[in-house]
């Protein structure tokens, strides 16, 4: 009888390994910001720091070329990911969405503990609910697909312009809520509420007020940004590219890599000139219609830029696989699940007052070379453990809850 099985090692594409772990390193460069307190401190607080001056040119180059690009690629691995799914459970027979859909609940489940228990910023919950619309374009043509995922990727324009109007958004109650948490929890909300979580004396107690209203500050902010629209959107181009086995056959599509790389970074790099622009003139969608030039730009930038860095990746593994650096990142990508949850019990170490309590203590000069060193970190650990184990830690439990039988998680000698 045929039964579900997760992927089996040798059947693993190496290079959606290598795209999850280079998506994992850029993940990590825009989170610490919020580990360490940084982007939580006022421009005042900012500019008193004694590596002020550094820190705004790195600050700069992560929002052109970090910001929202490697949150794209990991969605568009997932969209791939689907694709997977049900081609091999439709080759053997099985029910696919069954298995899909307790696979997303289970992701669900992961992302409920990250967010209300560990870490406000979780991105493993948006994934699993907006995962579920998925089997809905499972019959749409490749055509409709990619039609469908341009405009969701570029509607936070119409709904940016809704909000010029109403002068109100489907955060604001999230908003409200938060403000409302942090009243009673006794966490300012004047420029000291940067320093709660790290200043010397916060512990456990403050920590669990700070995640009572950082859901609530998260979802505000998820919605604000149509974060949900935007995800959907490169789902839908994941599941385009895995549909078409792109991942599978990298050589017959070397050319359309070529005009992506090119295409994404011209745009891209030119359009973030005007991002950055409109981002610093001060307004924004409830001030002034200009703000919606922030969303504009945004639309038009990050995608193509992320694009443009899966292509490269593509290109540089088509060419030397066997002896590309690159190789090293397969393993960090095949438990991206683990390494991405480490990367927060890490990060809450060496910044929270209930760890070493570095936060809003240094700028990026020091908390981006920082990440720099987690990442390798992951990538060696990552590397030793698939010497002796088949599946990461996660990903093995992930795999039992949902195929509800055991998988061998050492390698036998």
């Amino acid at each position: 009888m045929n039964s579900a099985t997760p992927v089996l090692n040798e059947e693993r594409a190496d290079i959606l390994d290598v795209l999850r772990g280079f998506a994992l390193l850029g993940i990590l460069v825009n989170n610490i910001r919020g580990f360490s307190g940084y982007m939580y401190l006022s421009p005042k607080y900012q500019d008193a720091l004694p590596t002020s001056f550094a820190d705004n040119i790195l600050e700069l180059l992560q929002f052109v070329f970090v910001e929202g690009k490697f949150y794209s690629i990991f969605s568009l691995l997932f969209g791939v990911g689907f694709s997977i799914i049900l081609t091999r459970t439709a080759q053997k027979g099985i029910q696919s969405l069954k298995i899909f859909y307790r696979r997303l609940a289970i992701l669900i489940v992961f992302g409920l503990i990250h967010t209300l228990l560990i870490w406000e910023g979780d991105i493993l919950l948006l994934y699993g609910l907006i995962g579920l619309l998925l089997p809905l374009f499972r019959n749409f043509s490749d055509k409709q697909l990619l039609v469908l995922a341009t405009m969701l990727i570029l509607s936070p324009i119409l709904f940016d312009a809704i909000k010029v109007l109403i002068k109100a958004g489907p955060g604001d109650w999230f908003f409200s809520m938060a403000q409302s948490v942090d009243k009673k929890n006794g966490i300012p909300i004047d420029d000291n509420y940067a320093f709660y979580l790290f200043k010397k004396g916060s512990g456990w107690q403050e920590w669990r007020n700070w995640q009572e209203s950082g859901f609530f500050y998260r979802y505000e902010y998820i919605l604000s940004s149509n974060r949900p629209v935007k995800v959907l959107g490169m789902f839908l181009i994941g599941f385009y590219a895995g549909r078409k086995g792109i991942y599978q056959h990298l050589e017959a599509y070397r050319g359309l890599f070529k005009k992506i790389r090119n295409y994404g970074f011209t745009i891209g790099i030119v359009g973030s000139a005007g991002r950055v622009y409109f981002e610093m003139d001060g307004k924004n969608i409830y001030s002034s219609a200009w703000g919606l030039m922030d969303t504009l730009f945004y639309a038009i930038t990050v995608v193509p830029l992320a694009l443009a860095y899966v292509s490269v990746i593509c290109l540089i593994w088509i060419k030397a696989k066997e002896t590309t650096v690159l190789r090293h990142l397969a393993p960090a990508g095949r438990m991206a699940l683990t390494n991405y949850l480490s990367q927060t019990i890490i990060c809450i170490f060496l910044f929270y007052g209930i760890g070493l309590g570095l936060g809003t203590k240094f700028g990026p000069v020091f908390i981006y070379p920082m990440a720099m060193v987690i990442f390798i970190l992951q990538v060696i650990f990552s590397n030793y453990w698939f010497r002796y184990f088949n599946y990461g830690p996660l990903e093995w439990i992930w795999r039992l809850l949902t195929y509800g039988k055991r998988f061998p998680l050492k390698k036998s000698n």
